[in-house]
């Protein structure tokens, strides 16, 4: 089976430098509460995220539960340094693709293919990493205007599969997220990752109240170093 060949989009917002120099993007949970656990705060946010940024990994999304993410991103976007990129994650409306925009995001997340969001964030600037897994639907996101293809749930499928996808949409920019676990970093950009997206493998507890921040740092530096020594 063959493709229609893929061209360049006009205007199709390109992804941070950051995220390009790192390869890594952190997902912080920032409203859902782990059993037993109150969900952290906006102080305790915004200290998971200086030991991110400190230790190495410059590009952060929020992946709100419970409507606060906008207001942790605005708090955010004036404490962390100018190198750093905020995203949202879950967004799937255009209309929020602006507000995230507004509260000073740098890009927008989603599980899956949202095609009016995407052109709502390519219309303001903003990139856009929305979700798919088929080939059929990892065209339709880049198509549409995505400025990279997050390839969700990356986790169950490996990064053979990535090897394999990536040799029949060579020219698409393919980031996995969804269980990735940190060890396998190196792997996944091997195969042919932009990036990689890593959520509860990178932070573990850090997030919780007493949560161990200095093994998150040691984690951030690890995986940062296994991006920088990957090929691509």
């Amino acid at each position: 089976m063959t493709t229609e060949p893929v061209r360049p989009m006009p205007n199709r917002a390109p992804m941070g430098s950051g995220l390009q120099r790192t390869r890594i993007v952190a997902v912080l949970e920032t409203g859902s509460a782990s059993a037993g656990h109150e969900r952290p705060d906006s102080f305790r946010i915004a200290t998971v995220a200086d030991t991110l940024v400190e230790n190495g990994v410059l590009c952060l999304a929020l992946s709100p539960r419970a409507g606060n993410g906008l207001t942790v991103l605005e708090q955010l976007a004036t404490r962390l340094p100018d190198d750093a990129e905020l995203g949202l994650g879950a967004v799937l409306a255009p209309e929020d693709a602006v507000r995230a925009a507004g509260a000073g995001a740098d890009f927008v997340m989603s599980p899956l293919v949202a095609p009016d969001m995407v052109h709502a964030a390519r219309g303001i600037g903003l990139a856009s990493y929305p979700g798919a897994l088929t080939p059929s639907e990892v065209h339709l996101a880049w198509r549409t205007g995505a400025t990279a293809v997050q390839l969700f749930p990356g986790g169950s499928q490996g990064p053979g599969y990535l090897a394999a996808l990536r040799r029949a949409l060579p020219d698409i920019p393919v980031i996995p997220g969804g269980g990735i676990e940190c060890g396998d970093v190196a792997d996944w950009l091997a195969a042919g990752a932009a990036a990689v997206v890593l959520g509860r493998s990178l932070l573990g507890d850090a997030l919780l109240p007493g949560g161990d921040l200095r093994s998150l740092g040691v984690r951030t530096r690890l995986v940062c170093a296994a991006a920088a020594d990957a090929p691509g």
